[in-house]
């Protein structure tokens, strides 16, 4: 059971008394981005202030401590995902993990291969795949959903030999349902195809294996998961890293290049990390998986999936309210006030101090399927309580007269 009331000092967005403009404080956009703990901070500004130098380019003795702190990091996060540091890429966020996926396996493909998709994906997990498929001349499918979600019995239906990558949300940003992603990849593996999992609304809510779900690729941001800007993860598969090109080229990403205009690469990782790092954000991200995993991942979840339900059962009370996940299995609500557009509602949200996200979220495949144009989202985190839910349906009671309300 998390205690709310315990964590809360731990953030300082909370500090100014949870008040935001004379207003209790009720941020419910965390499937966007979420707040950073005081010692993720300090992690990142340690970097800048105590031991400022580049990495795997000096031979001086401050210089090896940022090695030896920068490859740490690397380790923290690969036991937070229980793989080998090794399969550990950092990146600039998971919009940049999933085109080095993406374009790193173009020499793979063909003329007439398929690449599967789901419409809940997010314009990351689509617009790269899309490009790709044009390049080479492959097609993308789109595995049919039931319940709102894919299931290895709906993608075996799209399965076929010209199959070979299959690339899905493990958590849906828009409706947050969760995917059997065990079940899915032993599919797609089945098929011959390579499974890649969007982790950007999974790995900062629940416990991640990557050994138990047998992914290929894992690739999830850490500004989602208590972590700093600018940082995030592509985990793959050793075997397969070694055979991809990278999307980047220059500085460390090379072991020698000749004026020919042949060259060998770095080892993996760094075959991957091309330029300078986000040293300081690998710090802050490292820092972000201790403290999830101290606070407990099954217990964040659990937490999440408990505010979930508590808001449907108030939301649902609200007779002008449309909820389209009320069965949703995650921290993410999704609905509609009748009659008003999604936008006007979160602005009038916001005039209450109840911050929540409109629009299609990026994900504009699904706006057919949930016959809408836009909706209002509110996406709880472990240090949201059972007040920011009750201030969000007490706000929702007026938000259909938000033109009162802003032009009294």
């Amino acid at each position: 059971m998390i205690d709310v009331k315990k964590i809360r000092p731990d953030f300082p967005m909370y500090r100014k008394g949870g008040l935001y403009k004379g207003l209790p404080l009720t941020y419910l956009d965390n499937a966007a981005t979420t707040f950073k703990p005081e010692c993720v901070i300090k992690a990142q500004d340690s970097y800048y202030r105590d031991f400022t130098a580049n990495a795997h380019r000096g031979d001086y003795s401050l210089a090896h401590d940022v090695d030896v702190a920068y490859e740490g990091a690397r380790k923290t996060v690969a036991s937070f995902l229980n793989c080998a540091p090794e399969e550990v890429c950092f990146t600039s966020g998971d919009t940049m993990g999933l085109n080095e996926v993406c374009f790193g396996l173009a020499p793979f493909l063909k003329p007439g291969d398929e690449i599967v998709l789901s419409a809940e994906e997010h314009a990351s997990n689509v617009l790269p795949w899309f490009v790709l498929a044009k390049r080479v001349g492959a097609k993308i499918v789109y595995a049919p959903l039931e319940d709102n979600r894919v299931t290895p019995e709906t993608l075996s239906s799209v399965l076929t030999n010209r199959t070979k990558v299959v690339s899905l949300a493990s958590v849906s940003n828009v409706l947050g349902y969760a995917l059997d992603v065990e079940g899915l990849a032993k599919k797609a593996h089945e098929a011959g195809a390579l499974f890649v999992e969007d982790g950007a609304q999974s790995v900062p809510h629940r416990l991640t294996d990557v050994k138990k779900s047998d992914v290929d690729f894992l690739i999830f941001s850490g500004h989602k998961m208590c972590g700093p800007l600018g940082i995030g993860v592509l985990y793959g598969k050793r075997k397969l890293l070694e055979k991809m090109d990278p999307l980047l080229y220059g500085g460390e990403m090379n072991g020698r290049f000749y004026e020919d205009g042949t060259f060998t690469y770095s080892d993996v990782p760094l075959k991957f990390e091309a330029g300078t790092q986000n040293i300081a954000g690998a710090l802050g991200l490292a820092r972000a998986c201790q403290y999830l995993s101290e606070i407990g991942m099954e217990s964040i979840a659990s937490h999440e999936r408990r505010l979930h339900d508590k808001a449907v059962s108030l939301l649902k009370q609200n007779k002008n309210i449309l909820l389209y996940n009320e069965d949703g299995d995650t921290g993410i609500v999704t609905f509609n006030v009748k009659d008003v557009f999604a936008q006007d509602v979160a602005s009038y949200l916001s005039s209450k101090g109840v911050f929540v996200r409109s629009g299609q979220h990026c994900a504009k495949l699904l706006n057919e399927r949930l016959r809408c144009q836009a909706t209002v989202r509110c996406s709880f985190y472990f240090y949201n309580d059972e007040e920011d839910v009750e201030r969000l349906a007490e706000a929702c009671l007026h938000a259909e007269d938000f033109l009162d309300a802003f032009f009294a």
